[in-house]
């Protein structure tokens, strides 16, 4: 399987994702935008495509972000799942592949940074790709806003916090709001990337400040987003789609 990553910022890197391509003896190419590097120009290259977080918006302008082209990455997005590749966006990638399948991202109720429960919804425990998931299990999250959903579109899992964390928009289209990707290294470029910002936060209930960042174990949380990726290429061997 080959797998394609769209990282938009340094900060926001694949992690955990990145190593279970190396684990399971994949193969990956990367468009870092933030350095110049290009999208792909079709879907024919690869296997899955997956989108990363960032501090930009769908509705961010090339004017206000030169290296972030919202319109380019959605026209990929919609690219990828008509060619039946399996697709996952995360964070700003989910609500990227929201908008790009015709549903306008929305704030959040809450903002949410830290380790905290999301909890499958009754479809989420139905999810075949999901069956090893326990119904709550405690991940990784920095986002202010969520995905969109399209008419077709099915909740997975929710928080307290947030009521779109993970979105099923096709049999092998998928939206994390929350980062189950988090390893130490990846929180600790988030940590500084938004130095400074963290005591205006203190008053919210869902916003961990960064000693209990660093102290937040992602082991387990891996893991199971190991579980979820595997049965995904499973997925996507059973139905030809190239891996």
């Amino acid at each position: 399987m080959h797998v394609h990553f769209v990282i938009h910022e340094a900060f926001e890197a694949p992690g955990a994702y990145e190593t279970w391509v190396q684990s399971r003896g994949h193969s990956a190419s990367h468009s870092r935008v933030y350095a110049g590097d290009a999208l792909p120009q079709s879907a024919s290259g690869f296997d899955m495509l997956v989108v990363m977080g960032g501090p930009q918006s769908p509705t961010t302008t090339l004017a206000e972000c030169p290296h972030f082209d919202a319109q380019a990455e959605c026209q990929l997005i919609r690219q990828a799942v008509e060619a039946g590749r399996a697709v996952v966006g995360v964070c700003l990638g989910a609500q990227l592949m929201g908008t790009a399948l015709g549903a306008r991202h929305e704030h959040s109720p809450e903002k949410e940074i830290g380790k905290f429960p999301i909890t499958l919804t009754e479809e989420g425990r139905a999810n075949p790709l999901f069956a090893r998931f326990p119904q709550q299990l405690s991940v990784g999250h920095w986002h202010n806003d969520m995905p969109g959903l399209t008419a077709t579109a099915k909740v997975l899992a929710h928080s307290e916090g947030c009521p779109r964390q993970i979105v099923e928009y096709g049999p092998r289209v998928f939206g994390f709001q929350c980062h189950m990707e988090f390893t130490p290294e990846v929180v600790a470029l988030l940590i500084e990337a938004s130095a400074g910002e963290f005591d205006a936060l203190k008053a919210h209930r869902f916003v961990q400040q960064p000693e209990a960042l660093r102290a937040n174990d992602h082991t387990e949380m891996n893991q199971y987003l190991f579980h979820f990726l595997d049965a995904l290429a499973e997925a996507c061997q059973a139905a030809g789609t190239r891996a």
